[in-house]
C-alpha cells in the first residue's frame, strides 16, 4: 500500500471526535490515543525535541541543516480531534482508485451516494484515488490529512538532506472543532516567527482572512398563568423567542450568503411559556459590521423589553478575529506560501476563509499563521472525502515552503 496512504487510514481509524461539553482538555479522553501515537511516530522519523504536555499538545522540531544561521524559524500546525456533529467512531475508509466520475455508493444498504451531480468539486478528480466514508461516519480529513501531510514532509526533509532548511516546527492541537484548539498553545515555546495551518480544503486553497466571531445566548423569562385567565398576565417565552427571531435581518443567514457575507446563525433553540433559550452564532469579516451585529442584538432585546417588560436577558461573547489584522504586515508569509504553490504548478486560490481556525487565535498570540489546504471535502459528515493526490500536492507544498524561506533569506543577504 503507498505508503501516505497507509499513514492517513492508520490515523483516521482512531476516534478522536471532540465534546463541546467537556470542561477538560483534551475535551475526551480518546484524543490521547492518536496524540500518543503521532509522539511514537515522530521520534521514529527523527525528529527532535518531541514533546507532549499535560493537555495533549504536541511539539517537535526538524533542525536546520543550513550553515545560514539567519534563516527564519516556521512552522507547521494541524489539529487531530474530529468534528462533533457527526460520529467518528469506527471509520470505515473505502478506497476508489481511478475515479470514474460518476456516483459512488458508500452504503448500498442504506442507498447513501457521493454523487458528483451534487457534489460536482469530485469532477476535479476523475483518474485520481478518492478516499471515502462508508456513510455511517465522518471521515477525519480534517484534520487529519493535514497531520500526515506534516508528518509525510518531515520525513521527506530527514530522507532528502540535499533540501536546505532552516529549523521547522510542528505542532498538533486537540480540541480545534469545538473552538479551544489555540487556548492553550504556548506560542512562546513553539518558537516560530510564523507558522501554517493545515487546515484548508480543495488544491491550492491559501487563506489569510477568517471572519471575526461571537456567540449569544438569549434567556428570556415567562410567565404561565392558566389560558382561560390569561390576559394581561401570561409572559409566553416562546412567543417572545419566535418574535426575537423574527428581527434579525431575513436574508443574513448562512444559507443565503458568501464570500465575505456575515450573518447571524441561529443553531438552537428550547422553550417553555416560562423559560426559552436561544443560542445563535454571529460573524462578519468586517470589523465594523461585525460591531454593529452585535449591537442589534442589543438593540433588539431592548425594543422587546419596552414591549414585554424585563425579561430578556443576552449574553454575547467574542469567540475570535480576522487574523488578516495580524499577517497583511508581514505578508511576505503569504507570498512565500503562493510562490511555493506556483512553483508545483498549483493555482492558489486566495480567498477569505467563511469559518475560523486555530490561525486565527494563534496569529492574536503572537503567531502569524495562514492557512493552507490540506485537500478534504465536505468535512464534518458522512459525504467527507480527499483524494490521495491532494495530500501528496501539500506535503510537496510544505517542503516547497521549508525550501523557499532559506533560498529566499540567502538571496537577501
Amino acid at each position: 500500500m503507498n505508503p501516505i496512504l497507509n499513514r492517513f487510514l492508520s490515523y483516521v481509524t482512531v476516534d478522536t471526535q471532540s465534546d463541546p461539553n467537556s470542561a477538560s482538555t483534551p475535551s475526551t479522553e480518546k484524543q490521547w490515543n492518536l496524540a500518543n501515537k503521532l509522539v511514537e511516530e515522530l521520534k521514529e522519523i527523527g525528529l527532535s525535541d518531541v514533546e507532549i504536555d499535560e493537555n495533549a499538545y504536541i511539539i517537535a522540531t526538524l533542525p536546520s541543516n543550513s550553515t545560514n544561521v539567519n534563516i527564519p524559524v516556521i512552522g507547521f500546525i494541524a489539529h487531530f480531534d474530529t468534528s462533533p456533529d457527526f460520529s467518528g467512531t469506527n471509520v470505515n475508509p473505502q478506497i476508489i482508485e481511478n475515479y470514474d466520475g460518476k456516483d459512488i455508493v458508500l452504503n448500498k444498504e442504506q442507498h447513501i451516494i457521493l454523487s458528483p451531480d451534487y457534489f460536482d468539486d469530485l469532477l476535479q478528480y476523475k483518474g485520481q484515488t478518492i478516499i471515502t466514508t462508508d456513510g455511517t461516519t465522518l471521515l477525519g480529513a480534517d484534520d487529519k490529512a493535514g497531520i500526515t501531510e506534516i508528518v509525510s514532509a518531515m520525513e521527506y526533509l530527514i530522507n532528502h538532506p540535499e533540501i536546505q532548511h532552516g529549523t521547522i516546527k510542528i505542532g498538533f492541537t486537540p480540541d480545534e472543532e469545538i473552538g479551544r484548539g489555540a487556548h492553550k498553545f504556548d506560542v512562546e515555546k513553539f518558537g516560530a516567527d510564523w507558522a501554517y495551518t493545515m487546515d484548508g480544503s480543495q488544491v491550492g486553497e491559501l487563506e489569510y482572512e477568517n471572519f471575526n466571531a461571537a456567540s449569544a445566548k438569549i434567556s428570556i423569562s415567562g410567565k404561565s398563568v392558566h389560558p382561560g385567565y390569561a390576559k394581561g398576565k401570561m409572559i409566553n417565552a416562546i412567543s417572545i423567542a419566535n418574535e426575537f427571531m423574527s428581527l434579525l435581518p431575513e436574508d443574513e443567514v448562512p444559507q443565503k450568503t458568501t464570500g465575505r457575507e456575515g450573518f447571524f446563525h441561529v443553531h438552537h433553540i428550547s422553550g417553555e411559556i416560562e423559560k426559552a433559550t436561544i443560542e445563535l452564532i454571529i460573524r462578519d469579516h468586517d470589523k465594523d459590521l461585525f460591531e454593529e451585529r452585535k449591537k442589534l442584538i442589543s438593540t433588539i432585546k431592548n425594543q422587546l423589553t419596552f414591549t414585554h417588560g424585563e425579561c430578556i436577558n443576552i449574553e454575547v461573547k467574542d469567540q475570535y478575529f480576522n487574523m488578516k489584522e495580524k499577517v497583511t504586515p508581514v505578508y511576505h508569509i503569504v507570498e512565500t506560501a503562493k510562490e511555493a504553490m506556483e512553483s508545483l504548478n498549483i493555482t492558489p486560490i486566495i480567498k477569505p476563509i467563511r469559518g475560523g481556525t486555530d490561525g486565527s487565535q494563534l496569529s492574536f498570540m503572537g503567531l502569524p499563521c495562514p492557512n493552507i489546504f490540506a485537500g478534504g471535502h465536505n468535512f464534518h459528515g458522512k459525504y467527507e472525502y480527499v483524494p490521495l493526490e491532494s495530500i501528496e500536492s501539500a506535503i510537496q507544498v510544505i517542503v516547497k515552503i521549508c525550501e523557499l524561506t532559506a533560498l529566499n533569506k540567502a538571496k537577501n543577504l
